[in-house]
């Protein structure tokens, strides 16, 4: 029993339609879900991914409007780490996206929140999980995630748990590795400035388990390693189990066993607000105030 790597990040947006335009135009991923935050329905989960949302692409947003641009500090997630096929998918991306800066190996640009994203040119076994767009070659397109990146003052403390739970490393650097993927965490050493929640950071890290069993199995590694995690609930397009590793950063174990397509068609992911069963009454006031997405 593996944790497949990553299964899902999560962050916020205070603009849901330059959020929408950016990822979905420009970095040419799909969103395969319009849906609501199921602890607060009135504002927006929104999912992007590959042609079929598959675990390992997945990057969500819960859109909070007009929210201030936050700040990422000590415990959490602070770039995002993408796979590209090449040099020549490096080349393709640092002249498409504004401000984007090429390194040895890698492509760095924040979206217009001041999220900070990677691309990486690495060469592994990990089967592409590509989206199709008309303005993106497919040998260029972003083929899911490598992993990321986390600010932590003493990454030893979260040594114990990452292995409990059967990552690979030590350090700062650190791998989640199953039969079919695997996802990086690297701990990086955090500013002087605290961190501020808001648009433009990372919520949350979600790693992918395949069903309940195991995620009731990891739960109880988690218990055993010293973590203090939720039960299983469920979020409709997979089941999750929460936590905050010994560093602060928000971890989720989610399965990959339902998907995106339960309740609508694959052909048309995330073309209609899509609610929980517990908020359809509410459908007719949240088409009223939602933030409409001009799509």
């Amino acid at each position: 029993m593996k944790l497949e790597g990553l299964h899902h990040v999560t962050a916020i947006t205070g603009d849901a339609p330059r959020n929408v335009d950016f990822y979905s135009r420009v970095l040419g991923l799909r969103m395969v879900k319009k849906t609501v935050n199921f602890d607060a329905p009135d504002v927006y989960h929104l999912y992007f991914g590959d042609e079929v949302g598959t675990p390992g692409s997945i990057l969500t947003f819960f859109e909070f409007p007009g929210a201030a641009r936050g700040r990422a500090g000590d415990g959490v997630v602070h770039t995002v780490q993408w796979r590209v096929r090449d040099g020549a998918a490096l080349d393709f991306w640092v002249q498409r996206i504004q401000g984007a800066v090429r390194e040895d190996g890698l492509v760095r640009f924040d979206d217009p929140e001041g999220l900070t994203h990677e691309l990486v040119a690495v060469d592994v076994p990990d089967a592409p999980l590509v989206a199709s767009h008309p303005d993106i070659p497919d040998e260029h397109a972003l083929r899911g995630f490598h992993g990321v990146r986390a600010y932590a003052s003493d990454p030893a403390r979260s040594a114990g748990l990452l292995r409990t739970l059967g990552f690979s490393g030590a350090g700062a650097d650190w791998t989640a590795a199953g039969a079919e993927r695997s996802g990086a965490l690297t701990y990086d050493a955090p500013p002087e400035e605290p961190g501020i929640p808001g648009a433009g950071t990372v919520h949350h890290v979600a790693w992918s388990a395949a069903d309940d069993g195991e995620l009731e199995a990891f739960r109880g590694l988690a218990l055993q390693g010293g973590a203090h995690p939720t039960p299983i609930i469920d979020r409709q397009y997979f089941h999750s189990v929460y936590f905050r590793e010994p560093s602060g950063v928000l971890f989720e174990l989610a399965s990959r066993d339902i998907g995106f397509d339960i309740d609508e068609p694959r052909e048309t992911l995330g073309q209609d607000l899509k609610l929980p069963p517990q908020h359809e009454h509410l459908r007719e006031q949240l088409e009223h105030t939602l933030t409409p997405l001009g799509i």
